[in-house]
């Protein structure tokens, strides 16, 4: 893909976390990578959603994790998204935001389990909460350690990142990816709708329980198994 025309997706996707209540102020950020090309373009440091153009995104090396194109400084989450894409090889596009209810689950520690087939839609399984960083993972590379402890996370529970494209950090927020950074935003606003939903269900019923797990492989598999059905050819 022309690096321009990668620029172009990643700035329409970082405008479209504004257009989604997933970001205020500059608390978010898209990136999307071309592994053909060997790099991951990503929204520039502090700019704001309002003034940034297309020409303003950074371009990144996928092989060092370092600055290759762009005038700006890249966003300081960078580090994060790279440690990301290369454990997660399939992974193309990734969001990070502290968008409000997810961002409650994160602070509170807890996962986001599946109450409901709207969850099941897109996560097969609970939206892990990742444990919170050591003193010194944070003093230390701080935003690489980020992405190890994500990853980490993933590994201890055995989890397929394809089929749950999500993640809370404690006492952090969320992070989401997809194929590309359109899904990866898809898979964010997803994300922070199921959060909503639980934290309102746990209001009315503090009590319920997990959505029933046949029920939640038939909306799982209809939108993304072998023989998915939803939607049209």
């Amino acid at each position: 893909m022309d690096i321009n025309k990668l620029k172009k997706i990643v700035y329409e996707e970082n405008l479209n976390l504004v257009k989604n209540d997933l970001v205020i102020l500059t608390w978010g950020n898209v990136s999307m990578a071309d592994r053909k090309l060997g790099v991951f373009v990503i929204k520039p440091s502090g700019v704001s959603y309002e003034k940034m153009k297309p020409e303003d995104m950074v371009v990144v090396s996928l092989k060092t994790g370092k600055k290759v194109g762009g005038k700006l400084n890249p966003s300081s989450d960078t580090p994060t998204h790279y440690e990301l894409y290369k454990k997660f090889t399939k992974v193309n596009g990734i969001v990070h935001t502290h968008s409000m209810f997810a961002t409650a689950f994160a602070q509170a520690g807890e996962d986001i389990i599946p109450l409901g087939t709207t969850h099941a839609d897109t996560f097969y399984q609970s939206i892990p909460c990742a444990k919170k960083l050591s003193a010194n993972e944070i003093k230390k590379d701080y935003e690489a350690n980020t992405g190890k402890a994500i990853i980490k996370e993933f590994n201890r529970r055995h989890l397929d990142y394809l089929a749950t494209p999500a993640v809370l950090l404690e006492s952090h927020g969320p992070f989401a990816w997809g194929k590309d950074a359109h899904e990866a935003v898809k898979n964010a606003i997803t994300l922070e709708a199921v959060a909503k939903m639980n934290f309102l269900t746990y209001s009315i019923n503090p009590k319920v329980k997990k959505i029933d797990q046949y029920l939640s492989n038939k909306h799982y598999e209809r939108k993304h198994g072998k023989n998915a059905y939803y939607g049209q050819k």
